[in-house]
């Protein structure tokens, strides 16, 4: 028989003392508890299951498993739900617009649970790209002893003897396009890309999140790489839960375990694995939910002293899987750790320390695989997501780096104010070798949302453009992009940054060597553009869509909404 410790975390106090607290009791007796119950702690369990997504359509037997653990730890388990956008679905739609939108709700209902109910700890499970930054943010906020528990990625698809996944449907797009794929090959891809539940499979951004967690020490060691569809996901989210009921006795706490230090061992993985865009984006508002220091500047401090040592998709060989077989995030953490670029000394949500959690991680990786690289053979020896500035973008934007021959180009604007054009432009072989094409008024004001653009880079890829075009943007990129891309360039052109002023044919130069972002058109010229440029009317003026586009803070600060 389970003996059941009791644990009354100060708390549950609020539904425990007093005689004025008969109501509250009340209220759980309506729900099956007894009067001993009420000496145990109140554990959320914030559930994002849908059927929305095959991300998120795995979670409902991780919160059984998680929900059973707790109980059996003597803790009384309070689920409610969190909601999901599936960026794969609503990828070039006007439904892209509410991804970003939708890490503000998620952080907002798990705050709100989490304090509205006097919650004494809180274990969130999530599968899609928002459901990471958005869970940890509501963690931090409420700073109850809180657990991430990742979803899982998806396990790949198959045809033609390679392995498929959701960007393989993206690029086919653009190859049929071309006349390089039949309609009857893409059919296929599209049947096959997606075989079960889990998230996007390459390094992408929900992967890129979940491992950046792991790596942060709110997440447990080797579960950010495991595969919805196996039984070890199952047993590591009955893990978290027995780890956070310990967390709640310790009185660990996220701040605890975010800051300054775990955040740069964060970023030193994120370049490692070689991962998204979206993770500047998502660290910056993770750093100001923790209220911890940390700007657009600190990840290309980062990512200048670490290197690439991951083969992995969208512009390497493996998926997600691959790396997991290979040693997971602990190994590439202790290559990193074992190189003097981690902080061994940071704590992690099992009250080990980094360096305690990959004590028995060997130091290098094994030499019987080749998705990890030594530090001796690295992919590249400096980082991929490189911070660009200059008259473009003085608050800075990011660049994805990997994969490129040659990350500089000098070229003729192709300007588009929208994606939708954009995108009709690449398919109708309107954009050459040599282009350089601006898609604006797309940034967290002005999309509104700040959605991704895999329609449009996807398709450049398809058609062999990867390399030889260039695309910047005020919005974002899928973690499935890759090539010579530039986002998050801040400021917006929607309240009035030089991306808004740029003309078709104006020279641009991208310069990832140089770290610069250039218009090549007089200071003068700019003035004088500016001068008769004029705001756009909102997009939205009622709903969610209108309440972001008000609140939002620039890319370069995280676009979170309460930056006052």
């Amino acid at each position: 028989m389970t003996t059941q410790p009791q644990v009354l975390n100060p708390r549950s106090k609020n539904i425990t003392e007093g005689k004025s607290r008969a109501p509250n009791r009340s209220m759980y007796y309506a729900m099956g508890y007894d009067a001993e119950d009420f000496k145990k702690p109140m554990i959320g369990v914030a559930n994002g299951h849908s059927t929305i997504t095959p991300c998120n359509s795995g979670l409902q037997k991780l919160a059984d498993a998680a929900i059973e653990a707790i109980e059996e730890a003597g803790g009384n388990a309070q689920v409610f739900g969190t909601p999901t956008i599936s960026d794969g679905m609503s990828m070039g739609t006007e439904g892209m617009k509410y991804s970003l939108v939708s890490r503000e709700v998620i952080s907002d209902c798990i705050e709100t649970c989490v304090q509205g109910q006097w919650m004494d700890g809180v274990v969130v499970i999530g599968g899609c790209d928002k459901n990471m930054p958005g869970g940890l943010m509501g963690m931090l906020r409420a700073n109850v002893p809180a657990i991430f528990v990742y979803g899982g990625t998806i396990l790949p698809g198959h045809y033609q003897g390679r392995d498929l996944n959701i960007v393989s449907v993206f690029e086919a797009v653009g190859e049929n396009a071309a006349g390089r794929m039949s309609d009857e090959d893409l059919l296929e891809i599209e049947r096959r890309a997606v075989p079960g539940p889990g998230s996007c499979g390459g390094m992408y951004t929900a992967n890129t999140m979940s491992s950046a967690f792991e790596a942060l020490g709110i997440s447990l060691p080797y579960s950010s790489t495991m595969a919805n569809p196996h039984d070890e996901k199952v047993d590591s989210a009955r893990e978290s839960a027995r780890v956070l009921v310990e967390a709640i006795r310790k009185d660990l706490k996220p701040r605890d375990i975010v800051t300054r230090k775990s955040i740069e061992n964060a970023v030193a993985v994120i370049m490692a694995i070689g991962g998204s865009t979206n993770a500047v984006l998502h660290f910056l508002a993770i750093a100001h939910a923790a209220q911890v220091d940390w700007s657009i500047d600190d990840f290309e401090r980062v990512r200048q002293k670490t290197p690439v040592l991951c083969d992995l998709k969208p512009s390497g060989q493996y998926l997600a899987v691959d790396l997991h077989r290979a040693g997971g995030i602990p190994q590439v953490m202790k290559t990193l750790l074992s190189a003097g670029l981690l902080h061994g000394d940071c704590i992690t949500i099992t009250g080990q320390t980094i360096a305690e959690v990959l004590h028995d991680v060997p130091a290098a990786p094994r030499a019987d695989q080749d998705v990890i690289r030594p530090l001796s053979n690295p992919m590249y020896q400096q980082g991929h997501l490189a911070i660009l500035k200059g008259n473009l973008a003085p608050e800075g934007c990011v660049a994805k780096i990997t994969g490129l021959k040659n990350p500089v180009i000098t070229g003729p604007a192709r300007v588009f104010e929208d994606e939708q054009s954009g995108l009709a432009a690449i398919l109708a072989g309107k954009i050459v070798p040599g282009d350089v094409m601006v898609l604006r008024y797309l940034g967290p004001k002005g999309g509104p949302g700040m959605p991704e653009m895999l329609a449009p880079t996807g398709a450049l890829v398809g058609q062999g453009l990867g390399e030889s075009v260039g695309l910047i943007t005020d919005g974002r990129f899928s973690g499935g992009t890759w090539g010579m891309v530039v986002g998050h360039v801040a400021p917006e052109a929607a309240v009035g940054g030089t991306i808004a002023f740029i003309q078709e044919g104006d020279s641009i130069t991208i310069d990832a060597r140089q770290l610069l972002l250039q218009l090549n058109v007089s200071d003068e010229e700019i003035a004088r553009r500016r001068a008769a440029w004029t705001a756009p009317q909102p997009r939205y003026t009622r709903g969610v869509q209108a309440k972001f586009a008000f609140n939002a803070s620039t890319a370069s600060k995280g676009a979170v909404l309460d930056n006052y």
